[in-house]
């Protein structure tokens, strides 16, 4: 039976398998060619969304303070949440919709929702006031077109329900770690670093490109070793990782970061002469205006009692992050897939994608609101329990976490 188990864990997903019988009976050469053509044209379509996505991303936070001066960090993990409330309100709306008419139908409005939601989001600087709703209003829009529109089809089979609610709860706390990364980056690198708007948007977008790479090199090798180990090790071992990342981005020391403070300006200038008048209103409008403080502000309090993170020490976990995360992603989804079976997947991989988008949801609007109010220690501390609990779970569900053909191979033994 132990080999039966890795041998159902090396199995292809799509169970192409060279002398499968059953498949070539089932499958025609035409509808093989026609179903990877499909495939080939959702590779294309996730890639070029995620760079849109992830092009948005570096930029909301400075583009949102440059719109709008009231707007604080609290406030950004609403608009970055905004994104997945759309997606996960529109997605059951659109799934109906292309069960009952052509899918391109909803396919043609989603794309027209997505065209002017992004051309609100661009003009969103334009009003006198409430710009900051308007954003919040333009990336709620765009979430809602960024739905998807695959068929729903109820699955059949005597499937493990607490394996799937498991995978559900895993792949929720993957995304949601991955969407508080992603929402603190920007503004914990301008806090700690004093990196000005245009140096954030630049160096963060550095780093999540390097992490894209990253990615694509770990996920070649997960391949290679889920052979060897299975993907529950894998996923595992993927969650230490990333426990380990957050536990590295933990403030010590005694060096605190650059603080933001104010300039003072006095109506009253004792004790200057004329000639010095003069300069000082030379040098004032060689001066950019527009260019905003840098630093940790000091309305947040944290800044002056938490020490600094040190580029080091972030850059390191932002590696173990960056491995961790795609691991943990991947192994998800083939874990659910293989409990699931051959049976349509359709109505549980909506669960999943429900699952999904709340994490994005719940995700920036935690760390917003804990970054802004106690700082990344209490943020980051909170993900290491977070984390820590998942691990828990993992080892709890781990035996339960085996493929539908495994499971009806003992039943019918």
């Amino acid at each position: 039976m132990a080999g039966l188990h890795v041998e159902s864990e090396q199995e292809p997903l799509l169970g192409d398998t060279p002398g499968n019988r059953e498949w070539d009976i089932l499958e025609t050469e035409e509808h093989y060619k026609s179903r990877w053509r499909s495939i080939r044209i959702l590779y294309l379509t996730m890639f070029l969304s995620s760079v849109g996505f992830s092009i948005v991303i570096m930029s909301i936070w400075p583009y949102l303070q440059k719109i709008d001066q009231t707007a604080d960090a609290s406030f950004l993990g609403w608009v970055i949440a905004s994104y997945s409330l759309g997606q996960m309100v529109a997605s059951p709306m659109f799934g109906f919709w292309s069960n009952y008419r052509p899918r391109k139908e909803p396919l043609i409005v989603s794309i027209f929702i997505s065209v002017a939601a992004n051309c609100l989001y661009a003009y969103v600087h334009i009003p006198a006031s409430h710009n900051k709703y308007y954003m919040l209003i333009a990336r709620g829009l765009v979430g809602f077109g960024a739905a998807s529109t695959d068929e729903v089809q109820a699955p059949q089979g005597n499937i493990d329900q607490v394996a799937v609610v498991a995978i559900n709860v895993l792949f929720f706390v993957v995304l949601f770690i991955f969407a508080l990364f992603e929402t603190i980056i920007t503004p914990l690198t301008m806090d700690m670093y004093a990196w000005t708007q245009e140096q954030a948007v630049l160096y963060d977008g550095i780093i999540l490109a390097a992490l894209g790479v990253e990615a694509v090199v770990i996920l070649l090798g997960v391949k290679l070793l889920s052979r060897k180990i299975g993907e529950r090790a894998i996923l595992l071992g993927g969650l230490i990782v990333v426990w380990v990342g957050f536990f590295i981005l933990l403030p010590w020391g005694n060096q605190f970061p650059k603080i933001q403070w104010e300039d003072l300006h006095n109506n009253s200038i004792p004790n200057t002469t004329f000639g010095e008048i003069i300069i000082g209103l030379w040098k004032s409008s060689m001066e950019d205006h527009n260019e905003r403080p840098t630093g940790c502000s000091i309305e947040q309090a944290w800044c002056l009692y938490t020490p600094v993170i040190h580029l080091a020490q972030f850059l390191t976990s932002v590696v173990l992050i960056g491995i961790g995360y795609p691991v943990c992603n991947l192994m998800s989804y083939t874990l659910y897939s293989k409990i699931l079976g051959p049976k349509p997947q359709g109505v549980y991989m909506g669960w999943l994608t429900a699952s999904g988008s709340g994490a994005r949801i719940l995700g920036p609007v935690f760390i917003s609101q804990v970054y802004a109010h106690w700082g990344p220690r209490w943020a980051f501390c909170l993900v290491c329990g977070i984390v820590m609990l998942t691990i828990t779970l993992l080892g709890v569900v781990y035996k339960r976490l085996i493929a539908f053909s495994v499971r009806y191979g003992r039943i019918q033994e």
